[in-house]
């Protein structure tokens, strides 16, 4: 990739990268199918970014446990387990089991919060989405910052 290609990348703005991430789906399904794909995704990464971010913090405080899911209760911050955070999903994205991976973190989110029990899309394994282009997307979206710390 050239310089100003690199340049240019790294500037996109967050509506760009949305752009970009439907752009990634646009030609192997329809419009209706690719929305919850990378919306499932970003909804993933936004409370894995959230979390992350109320973990560092609980590090530091000796009188905390970072892996007691309450801490994060009282936070009001979604719970995430380990094989849902987007820390392994993104180490795995090139990896042909992605969209199985994928699907067992929505399901692990939703067996630790049950207010979101059934609504997380779990599509991620099925044949007819490109799984080379579904690591694509992660790499993509791993881009974007979408945690409380990001937005301030």
């Amino acid at each position: 990739m050239s310089d100003s290609k690199s340049k240019n990348f790294a500037n996109l703005g967050f509506e760009e990268k949305l752009w970009a991430a439907a752009d990634k789906l646009r030609n192997n399904m329809d419009a209706s199918e690719y929305k919850h794909v990378v919306l499932g995704l970003v909804f993933l990464k936004y409370i894995s970014d959230s979390f992350e971010e109320l973990h560092e913090k609980l590090k530091s405080d000796p009188l905390s446990d970072p892996e007691d899911k309450d801490e994060y209760l009282a936070e009001n911050v979604f719970w995430v387990p380990e094989q849902a955070r987007w820390s392994f999903l993104s180490q795995n994205a090139k990896s042909p089991e992605i969209g199985k991976l994928v699907d067992e973190a929505m399901v692990a989110i939703e067996k630790d919060n049950p207010s979101l029990k059934g609504v997380l899309p779990k599509e991620y394994a099925r044949q007819t989405l490109d799984k080379q282009r579904l690591g694509e997307l992660i790499d993509l979206i791993g881009t974007i910052g979408l945690g409380d710390r990001e937005n301030i």
